[in-house]
């Protein structure tokens, strides 16, 4: 049996007070066992000299997780309310109100910069008109949000609720918003679908930038874009009237071949019915510089028009709108399956981007159906 000297004891018994190891590593690096160390341990009776440390030391690490629970705090205060901090004390008084539940009052105060006596005086105080305005602009603010799939900024939730008989001016709207963190959603990175590394014909540009139409069948653009779902990559290929911006044809299929393109143009030739020069846009992709999209376009009486090769701002219109699906819809669900992604593509097309959103490049105002589109047939064809 090992005698251990008394001078060994007291040093096993310091490196396990003090060295913050698992009490088993440091009886297996001292080579005694376990419960021998829990023995010398029971025995040991710390000095004056070594539990005054010992208490400055917990005193010290409370205050700091003390300290940095504040701290914590006190970011997370100012990364959720930052956006009124340059707002009148009211309004920093409701964003307390609103997050009591989550922070202490006095933390969100100082982040706030306003006093916890101030939080309590405007909260005992009755609801002045002004607020009560808000709150009626605010519930109207959230339900237009809704309609919109969260798409409208400032100006067009304005035009809105303007249209819904509230007398509300841009600055009061976007003062809601941000306050409440009602903002459209948007970004996401560009995947290049156009194959332009073929031998095909390509038209000239007959529309050389110039998007506007002055009436509705003088100038069509269309596109071809991506879905991911679980099955796979859907493609889908569109076509806009350059006038209202609206969908006139679309198609889906889960190969990008020129079939797809020919399918959203057959869907628009029924639809419109477009008189004889009427001018169609396109990239430089191989389908649409396919001898059978060029005859399908011919009987159409369509004249083609093709994009500078490169150059992605020479289709904007058609870009616009595929941007506007993918962060009003795509983006902010999982598609299981082509199927589902289809359908409501085809909810969004004909229930919301060409019957109720206001579009940027006509001021705002809500496109209206031409005559050949108050039947709504636009129901997407897919292989």
């Amino acid at each position: 049996m090992i005698r251990h000297t008394e001078e060994f004891k007291q040093e096993a018994v310091r490196i396990a007070l003090t060295s913050g190891l698992p009490r088993g590593r440091v009886a297996s690096d001292l080579g005694i066992g376990k419960s021998t160390l829990g023995k010398w341990l029971s025995q040991h009776r710390p000095s004056d000299q070594e539990v005054a440390p010992q208490a400055d030391l917990a005193r010290e690490n409370e205050r700091l997780r003390l300290e940095n629970r504040i701290l914590k705090e006190e970011r997370d205060v100012f990364k959720k309310g930052h956006a009124v901090l340059r707002e009148p004390a009211v309004v920093r008084f409701a964003f307390v109100e609103n997050w009591r539940h989550v922070w202490p009052v006095e933390t969100m105060c100082r982040v706030m910069q306003v006093s916890p006596r101030g939080y309590r005086s405007w909260r005992s105080r009755p609801t002045s008109r002004r607020e009560r305005t808000d709150l009626k602009v605010l519930a109207h603010i959230r339900e237009h949000d809704r309609l919109s799939l969260g798409s409208y900024g400032r100006p067009r939730m304005t035009m809105e609720l303007k249209e819904a008989g509230l007398d509300v001016g841009e600055r009061r709207v976007g003062r809601l918003m941000r306050i409440n963190g009602i903002k459209p959603v948007r970004t996401r990175r560009h995947k290049v679908t156009t194959d332009s590394n073929h031998h095909l014909g390509v038209a000239p540009n007959l529309l050389e930038g110039d998007f506007a139409a002055p009436a509705p069948n003088q100038k069509w653009a269309g596109d071809i874009s991506y879905i991911w779902t679980s099955e796979g990559w859907l493609y889908l290929a569109v076509i806009l009237d350059l006038h209202s911006r609206r969908v006139v044809g679309w198609a889906v299929s889960d190969r990008m071949k020129k079939d797809l393109a020919i399918r959203a143009l057959d869907m628009a030739g029924r639809l419109r019915q477009p008189p004889g020069g009427c001018i169609f846009h396109s990239d430089r992709g191989s389908q649409y510089c396919s001898h059978d999209y060029q005859k399908k376009l011919e009987s159409y009486g369509l004249r083609p028009s093709m994009s500078g090769k490169g150059n992605c701002y020479d289709n904007a219109s058609v870009e616009t709108f595929f941007k506007s699906l993918k962060a009003e819809l795509i983006w902010r669900h999982s598609w299981p399956t082509r199927r589902q992604a289809e359908a409501a593509i085809f909810q969004y097309i004909n229930g919301f981007y060409n019957t109720r959103r206001r579009h940027s490049y006509l001021g705002g105002i809500i496109p209206r159906p031409s005559a050949p589109d108050s039947c709504r047939v636009l129901l997407g064809a897919r292989t």
